[in-house]
């Protein structure tokens, strides 16, 4: 016997500066827009628990799908509880430039913030 479980989701998003970097990556690589993007994914590890994993990849079977200022984000679905609702961020500062994943569904970090923990940890395996 199977379930089909529905999920509805809030999305990922780019702030400003989050797509310009993506975008200035992309054409610099001669990329195809049309199957390129950013690949968001999380993976067990680190201090607290997760740990993200963002590269620009091209879309897989499996994969959600979001877009946002004509960009993709790639989400396996094993991930995709981890980071709905996240908003993409580049990021300059004393100690590096990167991009940075705003995730309303964190709930604790590590002091570097290469890691982080959700609610419902216990409830879900780790990807």
């Amino acid at each position: 016997m199977s379930t089909q479980v529905t999920y509805n989701a809030k999305g990922i998003t780019f702030s400003e500066i989050g797509a310009t970097k993506v975008k200035d990556f992309l054409e610099q690589q001669q990329a195809d827009l049309a199957v390129a993007g950013l690949r968001v994914g999380v993976k067990g590890g680190g201090c607290s628990g997760f740990q993200y994993q963002l590269a620009f990849d091209e879309q897989r079977d499996g994969d959600v799908v979001f877009e946002d200022h004509g960009l993709r984000i790639l989400v396996d679905s094993p991930s995709l509880p981890y980071v709905d609702g996240s908003q993409i961020d580049y990021v300059e500062a004393m100690t590096g430039a990167g991009f940075q994943v705003v995730n309303p569904n964190v709930v604790a970090a590590c002091g570097c913030g290469s890691s982080f923990r959700v609610a419902d940890e216990e409830e879900v395996s780790a990807v």
